[in-house]
């Protein structure tokens, strides 16, 4: 059996694939809504309520892409879930792809200036690589087009906003705290980045496919 099987449609949407992505990804979101756990307290007692959904970055970005495999699961018939599938494809992809690649930079910037990495932090890195390479391996068999990376590029970079706007941003290491203006920066670069990587991949998949 080639390498290439593994990286086929025929493998990748089996349905015993899909289930087990689905599962783990629903755990992965469920634990790390459970890791901003803190944060989202202190959220609640120090910031406007409506600004909590706006903290747990990387747990809605599995979300969203959970979302999107019981959609390939369970295609939507009416013309409303249709619309509201190809919205959580293309959420799924810009933001897993954005957090995925937005989580590990910071770990290993902090790690740079000094920071000690534990095990919790290569846990880290490994399942925000897993987020990012998902989504794009997956661009293919999702349904949404170009058009809806509108609505997810206006949701991510609102997210931003209110992020550095409100003081929501995922916790810092300490090390990275007084370099919050170039961590900013960063996120919004890479908020872009992230929406032009899966229009460049989106793409590519609908010309090869055609």
């Amino acid at each position: 059996m080639s390498i290439s099987f593994f990286w086929s449609r025929a493998f990748l949407t089996n349905r015993v694939i899909l289930w087990l992505l689905f599962w783990c990804n629903l755990i992965g979101t469920v634990y790390g809504y459970m890791w901003y756990g803190d944060q989202i307290e202190y959220t609640l007692a120090h910031n406007a309520v409506w600004q909590v959904i706006f903290v747990p970055d990387s747990p809605t970005a599995s979300l969203f892409f959970t979302i999107g495999v019981l959609f390939l699961l369970y295609p939507p018939q009416s013309a409303f879930f249709k619309g509201f599938s190809r919205l959580m494809e293309s959420l799924a992809v810009v933001t897993s792809v954005k957090y995925g690649v937005w989580a590990v930079s910071i770990i290993f910037a902090g790690a740079a200036q000094g920071d000690h990495l534990v095990w919790q932090d290569w846990m880290l890195v490994a399942s925000h690589l897993v987020m990012a390479i998902e989504a794009l391996l997956f661009v293919r068999f999702f349904r949404f087009g170009a058009i809806m990376l509108i609505p997810a590029a206006a949701w991510t970079f609102l997210n931003d906003f209110v992020d550095y706007t409100f003081g929501v941003y995922p916790w810092l290491p300490d090390v990275l705290r007084d370099d919050l203006e170039g961590v900013q920066n960063f996120t919004l670069g890479l908020t872009l980045f992230s929406v032009l990587l899966a229009w460049l991949v989106l793409r590519l998949s609908k010309r090869n496919s055609a």
